[in-house]
């Protein structure tokens, strides 16, 4: 046991910042081990295994808000390891508003839609005329810059199931639980400060809301999210569309 988990190690968690390790080698010894075997030996699962762990790229000591997710993006193109951010988006805007990429990623364009709304650039109108009036010299323009901005507040970008299979999603989310628990209530000894942000039905059933101070609402793929009071009223100071000079610190593009 002792060596399958020294190549969970090696294998599961080289992209995690050192400051995660222990954390994270803990989590995993919660889980089912012949699940974390099969995944090391197959390949029909997304993100893969070399992102698996991204999201941990970010130290720990450098966290302020913990973003759950629900699952990985079901597309090979898009699912790179980190909650809401689909990598097959380059460009956020067009002459006409969104960006096509954008606007085929129903859960970016919606988390996007909320933004603007909560910086005042939106009113009650969320089309793309009304966008493509809004004034985006002071924006971020990719989708790389908005999830560094993401991290440059603090933000653990991360999916209560790690993993994605076509049909098998509730499956994973209870392969996970159990690592989702045992990281949680490591991280709330570590700093009970930190906040939980909850998105969609799988990130909502996780009960260390008890442990940490939690936001919890739909999932962005709703549209009901664009105008959530609780939700705006949370990242309205954040202003993350805000095109300050990011550094990229973590490697993420």
């Amino acid at each position: 046991m002792a060596s399958f988990f020294g190549v969970c190690m090696q294998n599961f968690i080289k992209q995690a910042h050192p400051e995660w390790h222990d954390f994270l080698c803990c989590a995993l010894s919660a889980m089912d081990a012949s699940y974390l075997s099969t995944l090391q030996t197959s390949a029909v699962w997304l993100p893969g295994l070399p992102s698996l762990f991204a999201a941990f790229s970010v130290p720990l000591s450098s966290i302020h808000y913990i973003l759950l997710g629900e699952s990985p993006y079901p597309r090979a193109n898009s699912a790179n390891g980190y909650a809401f951010w689909d990598k097959s988006v380059g460009s956020l805007w067009s002459s006409t508003g969104l960006s096509k990429e954008v606007n085929r990623a129903t859960s970016l364009r919606n988390l996007i839609k909320m933004l603007l709304l909560a910086r005042g650039d939106l009113t009650n109108d969320f089309s793309q005329e009304a966008i493509a009036r809004v004034d985006k010299d002071s924006c971020v323009k990719t989708a790389a810059d908005l999830f560094a901005a993401f991290m440059d507040q603090g933000f653990l970008l991360l999916n209560a199931s790690l993993v994605y299979t076509e049909g098998e999603v509730p499956y994973h989310a209870r392969m996970w639980l159990p690592f989702m628990k045992c990281l949680l209530q490591a991280i709330a000894g570590y700093n009970p400060s930190l906040r939980l942000v909850l998105f969609g039905k799988i990130a909502e059933k996780i009960p260390e809301t008890s442990l940490l101070p939690a936001l919890v609402a739909e999932h962005p793929y709703n549209i009901s999210f664009i105008t959530n009071k609780a939700v705006i009223e949370f990242f309205k100071p954040m202003d993350l569309l805000m095109d300050h000079i990011v550094i990229h610190k973590y490697n993420l593009c």
